[in-house]
């Protein structure tokens, strides 16, 4: 197996912390970027980054190249999740999500790749979501982040193929991480005389149900090992329940009626 020299953002927990760690251990070269001194497994070698600081992504790329000179493989993972009613999430809210679950991402590829063009090529692998194919009540601007991810990195694809450059786009359903308590910290504010108060609750509980129940994240870690050593993986990998791939695929089929209506029977919030 060739060594790879891989940068995975946001490893400080969930698919981050799991996926540099076994990466490491298969014996790559692993770079993990974390905004807050923590605990890393293992042989990793962490660099504090900040996603939303174009200054904090160029030295983050230029510590990997100067280190080992070249990086083959670039895991966009790192983001965050906002919850709330569209009409009164705070603008800073919306902006943190965006430029996070977005502008980072794209901004370290462009980083990343005059590099990747250089060397003769290399894989990038994007984070999107579920949630980035069909949009979520309550969760609308995580959901305008990812479908972000999935026309960038679809345009990515055609304008880098020419020099051996791969996009990924990956999307994960429902996983048990810390989403929940990271959501609670940025949850739009509500009171006795919010019209969505009830709607947005029922909807919440159903949310953080559904990833209290989810996979344990390092059943995907694993699968991103695996695409990382593949010569020619796939464009897409949806690795979610079979609930949620069949709502995917049902997406497509069935009229936008229906399946608004199936949507918000899911989420308690029919009509």
């Amino acid at each position: 197996m060739l060594k790879k020299v891989i940068l995975i953002t946001g490893i400080s927990s969930g698919f981050g912390k799991e996926t540099a760690r076994l990466l490491a251990e298969r014996g790559h070269i692993v770079y993990g970027t974390v905004r807050k001194e923590c605990e890393v497994p293992g042989s990793v070698k962490v660099i504090k980054m900040d996603l939303t600081d174009e200054l904090s992504v160029k030295e983050a790329v230029e510590t990997v190249l100067e280190k080992e000179g070249r990086i083959d493989v670039l895991i966009n993972n790192a983001g965050m999740h906002t919850g709330g009613p569209v009409e009164i999430s705070p603008p800073e809210y919306i902006k943190l999500q965006m430029d996070t679950n977005f502008i980072g991402t794209v901004m370290l590829t462009k980083k990343v790749l005059p590099y990747m063009r250089e060397q003769g090529g290399g894989m990038i692998i994007n984070l999107s979501s579920i949630g980035g194919l069909m949009g979520l009540p309550f969760q609308g601007f995580y959901s305008a982040a990812k479908f972000a991810i999935e026309g960038f990195s679809e345009a990515l694809r055609m304008e880098v193929a020419k020099f051996n450059i791969k996009i990924v786009v990956i999307n994960p359903g429902d996983f048990h991480t810390n989403n929940s308590a990271n959501r609670r910290k940025f949850l739009s504010p509500s009171g006795e005389n919010d019209p969505y108060k009830d709607l947005f609750e029922r909807s919440l509980e159903v949310i953080e149900k559904d990833e209290a129940n989810g996979r344990d994240p390092l059943s995907l870690a694993q699968k991103l090992v695996k695409i990382v050593e593949k010569n020619n993986p796939r464009q897409r990998y949806i690795i979610a329940s079979f609930d949620q791939k069949l709502a995917v695929f049902l997406k497509h089929i069935l009229p936008g009626k229906w399946f608004r209506r199936i949507l918000q029977g899911h989420y308690k919030i029919d009509c």
